[in-house]
């Protein structure tokens, strides 16, 4: 009886994988959208994922599949924000022009160096990242003092600096735009969440349309995991929405913790993500 009720789980498949293993796939992307809505960083989770279930596949399907997921569920926690009336268009629209003009910048930059030299600057940079984001006082959930010059410049110089290591590296975009709006624009952590979210979109676009002109993607399983990442997108909005900084910062150091160890892992045991 029980061989004939899990038969399905082997039996049937979605692009060459079996049913089992698309559901691990789910849980995966569930968690990771979960974590991306109230941090960012879910890259950081679904990517190894992917990497497990497609055993023997080239890079590009893992890396192109995690994309049409990611961008789904990124727009679903988005318009959450967007709803709630925590985006400011006026900081946002002039970032988004520049994010997708850092990630196309950061494509091109990494066909040019060593994927090494940035991995190797990462570990000694995300400690420091990790004591700012920790130390001090709980993140605001009122804006601080801060013109409106400055905060415009900041949040243009963060999209454009963020946008290009989206483009030539990725895990962890999210995090590092949430800090900077937070720690140098002085937003409130809702606000900051939104503008995070609508930035990372614009990236995500314009990378998943490169993606389905490369034909790089397992769309059947992209598609079914988007659906399971909706439902984790749209717990974490929830949650970052009404708990605000008492749930997003240490969200946050969570994730770079997740971020460091996962550069570690690349630098001591590359064959695993190769």
């Amino acid at each position: 009886m029980l061989d004939t009720l899990l038969a399905p789980l082997t039996e049937i498949t979605v692009n060459g994988l079996e049913l089992w293993v698309v559901l691990l796939c789910c849980c995966g992307v569930f968690l990771a959208a979960l974590i991306d809505a109230i941090g960012g960083g879910g890259g950081i989770i679904s990517v190894p994922t992917y990497l497990m279930a497609f055993s023997g596949l080239p890079t590009y399907y893992v890396l192109g599949t995690n994309k049409v997921s990611s961008s789904i569920f990124t727009l679903f926690s988005t318009a959450r924000f967007v709803k709630g009336g925590f985006v400011d268009w006026g900081l946002c629209l002039p970032g988004v022009a520049l994010a997708l003009l850092g990630s196309t910048c950061g494509v091109w930059l990494q066909h040019h160096t060593p994927d090494i030299i940035l991995k190797y600057t990462l570990v000694i940079v995300l400690p420091v990242v990790a004591f700012i984001t920790l130390r001090g006082k709980e993140w605001p959930d009122e804006p601080g003092d801060i013109s409106r010059q400055k905060q415009l410049l900041v949040v243009c110089a963060a999209a454009l600096v963020v946008g290009i290591y989206d483009g030539y590296y990725g895990p962890g975009t999210g995090t590092f735009l949430m800090i900077a709006f937070i720690r140098f624009a002085k937003m409130d952590v809702r606000h900051a969440s939104g503008c995070t979210k609508v930035l990372n979109l614009s990236s995500n676009l314009g990378s998943l349309v490169s993606v389905l002109r490369s034909g790089y993607v397992c769309l059947g399983v992209g598609l079914i995991c988007a659906a399971a990442g909706i439902v984790g997108a749209n717990i974490g909005s929830t949650l970052a929405i009404k708990n605000g900084s008492k749930l997003v910062k240490p969200t946050v150091a969570f994730v770079l913790v997740l971020l460091c160890l996962k550069v570690l892992s690349e630098i001591l045991f590359p064959e695993f993500w190769a």
